[in-house]
């Protein structure tokens, strides 16, 4: 069963897709049948610029232990780094 709810986030980076890298802007997570992947449904998210047009988009399709172990792992590795390390402020460990 698709839920037809899509959670939408603000998001500041880059992604990789098939015209090269592109500043990343926007990412939407939904649960939905996927396009490519073998299951009846997956948690999709998306990774986009609208502002760059269609190319400027990765898709990834995940099963939800896969995307459950991806929350884990982001979690996990922001823990390990020392706090503001990848913040958007620039805040560096041990700056005042």
């Amino acid at each position: 069963m698709c839920t037809y709810q899509t959670v939408k986030v603000e998001l500041d980076g880059a992604a990789k897709g098939a015209n090269g890298w592109f500043t990343l802007t926007d990412g939407a997570v939904y649960v939905d049948h996927p396009y490519h992947a073998c299951h009846e449904h997956t948690v999709n998210i998306d990774f986009t610029n609208p502002g760059d047009g269609p190319s400027a988009r990765v898709a990834v399709e995940l099963t939800e232990e896969s995307a459950l172990a991806l929350v884990e792992a982001i979690r996990q590795a922001l823990a390990a780094a020392p706090p503001g390390l990848a913040s958007a402020s620039g805040r560096r460990a041990g700056a005042a």
